[in-house]
C-alpha cells in the first residue's frame, strides 16, 4: 500500500533550546518532548517524573459529593447495590473494580452485565427489571448511561437509583440519575475531561475510600484494572491518565490480580503495546462470542484454579473469535472483488451468515486492505440488517452515517466508529447513497494512509544517553505515541525472511559511518532483495525487546523508500 511520509513541524528554537539545556534533552527528543506541549522545565518534571500526589481531588468532579453520600447511606440501610457495566474491556474492569472494592467493606453487592445481542449496548430495560426483581434499590453504572434518558426513567418508576459514572460525551439533555459523573458534563469542572470510564469509577473509589476507612495501598491496587482500561479504550494517555498508566503498569508488572497474570502469560515487561494487542483481545471475546460476566469473574477471582480455569475457557473463545473474523474478512475481501468494487470510495459489504461480535474487527481489517470508510454488515434482529463502521484518519463517518438516518432504524458512534441498524430492503439504497456521499466529501490526501514523522535523526544522534531518555518517554499511546524518526541513506545488511510464511525480515540497517541496528520490517517479506542491493530512506520507531533476561533495542520499521 501507497504511504505519504508527513514530517510534523518543528517546534520553537527558544523552546527547543530551553529543553536542550534546562532538562538536559538531546535536540531530536527536546523536539519530540516541544511537538507534545512541553515547554518548561515543570512540565518536563511532570511528565517524567509522574507521581500519584498530583492525582485531582475527586470531589472536583460534578456530582461527587451527591455519589458518595448515596452510597455510605445505602451501607448504612443495608440496601443491595448492584454494579452494571458494559461488555467491553473499559466496562468490565470498571464492574471488576468498583464490585471489588465496594464487597470488600460491604456483602450486599452484585453486578450486572448486559448481553450484547439479547440487550444492546448501555443501560437495557432487562437490566433494570433485573435490579427491580432482587430488590436492588441503588445501580452503580459505569463507561454508559450518560444518554439512556428513556432507561433512567423507567428505572425511577420502579423507584430505583442510578448513579452514572461514564466518560463519553453527553447529548443535549441529561438523564434525570440521582447522580451523574462525567467529566464531559455541562458545568463539570474537573481539570481532566479524557478519563476512561473505569478512570471515572477510580475517583468514585478514590472519593469513597477515605470515608470508608480504605488506605491508599488498598485504593492504588486498583490501578492495574485501570490502565488496561486506558490501553483498550484508545483515550489520551496525558495528564491524569500518564500518571495512571506509569502506576498501573508498575502494578500489573509486580502484583498484577491473579486473572490479568494469568492471560498475559508473563507480567514482568508488560507495557501499552501488550495490553491493546494481547490482553485487550481475550477480555473482549467473551462479550463478543459468549458473556461479558466471564470476564468480570475472571478479574476478581482470587482462587488459582478458578482462575486458571476461565482463562482457559477465555483464551480458546479468543481464539474461536480469530477464526471467525479471518474467516469473515477473507468472505468480505471475496466480495468486494466479485462486485468489482476495488476502486470504489467506500467499502459496504454483507452477508446473513457473519457473525455480528467480529464486525467492527473485520472493518478495521479490510481498512488495512482498501483504506477508506467502511461498513460491514450482518443479519439482525426482526429482519433488520446491522453492523458497525470505522473511518480513516481525518474522515467523519458518522456524519455520513447520519446523513442517512432516513433509511436507518438505529444508529451511533463517533467520528471514527460507529453502529447503525436499517430494514432489509434499505441495503442497497444506503449502500449507494453512502457511497455517493463519501465520494463527495472525501478529500484526495484521505485516501492515503500516512506515516506521521516526529523529526529526522542521524545514527550518531542515538546514543546510549538518548537511549535512557527515550525509555522514560513511556508509557507510549494516544497524545504521547512512540516516537517515529526517518534516517536517509541506509544499507541493509544479513536481511533474513522470519515468520511462518517469510512475510517478515529481520536485518541490520548500517549508515555510511558504518553505525548500525538491528530492525525488523513486519509485513516486508517480499521486499528481502530491495534490502539486500539497495540504498534506502527508513521511517521506524525504537522499541525495547527481551530476550533471555537481556533487553536490546530493535527498530521497527514502518515504511521504507528505495533508491531508484
Amino acid at each position: 500500500m501507497e504511504y505519504q511520509w508527513v514530517i510534523k513541524p518543528t517546534p520553537l528554537p527558544k523552546t527547543i533550546r530551553l529543553l536542550m539545556e534546562e532538562v538536559n534533552l538531546p535536540r531530536p527528543l527536546a523536539v519530540i518532548l516541544a511537538q507534545r506541549g512541553i515547554d518548561s522545565f515543570e512540565s518536563a518534571k511532570e511528565y517524567f517524573r509522574p507521581s500519584l500526589e498530583r492525582l485531582y481531588d475527586p470531589y472536583m468532579m460534578k456530582g461527587m459529593e451527591k455519589a458518595v453520600q448515596r452510597i455510605i447511606n445505602a451501607i448504612e440501610r443495608k440496601e443491595k447495590i448492584l454494579i452494571y457495566g458494559d461488555y467491553d474491556v473499559d466496562g468490565t474492569t470498571s464492574v471488576a473494580l468498583m464490585y471489588d472494592f465496594l464487597i470488600s467493606v460491604y456483602p450486599n453487592i452484585s453486578y450486572y452485565i448486559p448481553d450484547r445481542y439479547n440487550e444492546g449496548y448501555g443501560i437495557s430495560i432487562d437490566g433494570i427489571d433485573y435490579a427491580a426483581d432482587n430488590s436492588f434499590s441503588l445501580v452503580i453504572a459505569l463507561d454508559c448511561g450518560i444518554k439512556a434518558i428513556d432507561k433512567i426513567d423507567y428505572a425511577n418508576e420502579k423507584g430505583i437509583d442510578f448513579i452514572i459514572c461514564d466518560h463519553h460525551l453527553p447529548g443535549d439533555s441529561l438523564p434525570a440519575a440521582y447522580a451523574i459523573l462525567d467529566p464531559k458534563q455541562p458545568d463539570c469542572n474537573y481539570p481532566f475531561k479524557d478519563l476512561s470510564g473505569c478512570g471515572v469509577g477510580f475517583k468514585l473509589i478514590q472519593a469513597l475510600a477515605p470515608k470508608l476507612g480504605i488506605e491508599d495501598e488498598k485504593l492504588f491496587s486498583y490501578l492495574d484494572l485501570l490502565v488496561v482500561s486506558i490501553a483498550a479504550d484508545i483515550v489520551s494517555i496525558t495528564d491524569e491518565n500518564r500518571i495512571f498508566s506509569h502506576f498501573g503498569l508498575n502494578q500489573l508488572r509486580k502484583h498484577s490480580r491473579p486473572g490479568l497474570k494469568v492471560l498475559l502469560g508473563s507480567t514482568e515487561n508488560v507495557d501499552i503495546s501488550d495490553i491493546v494487542f494481547n490482553l485487550a483481545p481475550k477480555i473482549n471475546a467473551t462479550g463478543r462470542l459468549r458473556h461479558a460476566s466471564q470476564s468480570v469473574e475472571l478479574l476478581i477471582s482470587k482462587e488459582q484454579d478458578t482462575v486458571k480455569e476461565i482463562a482457559d475457557q477465555i483464551t480458546k473463545l479468543n481464539a474461536e473469535r480469530k477464526v471467525k473474523d479471518g474467516h469473515v474478512t477473507s468472505e468480505a475481501i471475496r466480495l468486494i472483488k466479485e462486485n468489482n468494487e476495488i476502486d470504489r470510495f467506500s467499502t459496504v459489504v454483507y452477508s446473513p451468515n457473519w457473525h455480528k461480535g467480529v464486525l467492527g474487527i473485520v472493518a478495521s481489517r479490510l481498512i488495512d486492505t482498501y483504506y477508506r470508510p467502511t461498513l460491514v454488515l450482518t443479519e439482525g434482529n426482526e429482519g433488520e440488517i446491522s453492523g458497525s463502521a470505522r473511518s480513516v484518519k481525518g474522515f467523519d463517518i458518522y456524519e455520513v452515517i447520519e446523513a442517512c438516518s432516513d433509511l436507518l432504524s438505529r444508529y451511533g458512534g463517533h467520528k471514527f466508529a460507529a453502529g447503525l441498524s436499517m430494514p432489509a430492503e434499505n441495503y442497497e439504497l444506503f449502500k449507494e447513497r453512502f457511497e455517493a456521499l463519501v465520494k463527495e466529501k472525501i478529500r484526495p490526501a484521505q485516501r492515503i494512509p500516512t506515516v506521521e514523522i516526529d523529526t529526522p535523526i542521524g545514527f550518531d544522534e542515538i546514543t546510549t544517553s538518548f537511549l535512557r531518555i527515550h525509555d522514560q518517554m513511556f508509557p507510549f499511546g494516544p497524545d504521547n505515541m512512540t516516537p517515529v524518526f526517518l534516517t536517509t541513506q541506509l544499507i541493509g545488511g544479513n536481511v533474513r525472511k522470519i515468520g511462518k510464511s517469510g512475510e517478515h525480515l529481520k536485518m541490520e540497517v548500517m549508515d555510511a559511518n558504518n553505525i548500525k541496528f538491528s530492525a525488523t520490517a513486519f509485513g516486508m517479506g517480499e521486499m528481502e532483495e530491495d534490502f539486500r542491493y539497495r540504498k534506502f530512506d527508513l521511517v521506524y520507531s525504537i522499541r525495547k525487546n527481551y530476550w533471555n533476561g537481556n533487553c536490546y533495542r530493535q527498530f521497527n520499521i514502518q515504511a521504507v523508500r528505495f533508491e531508484e
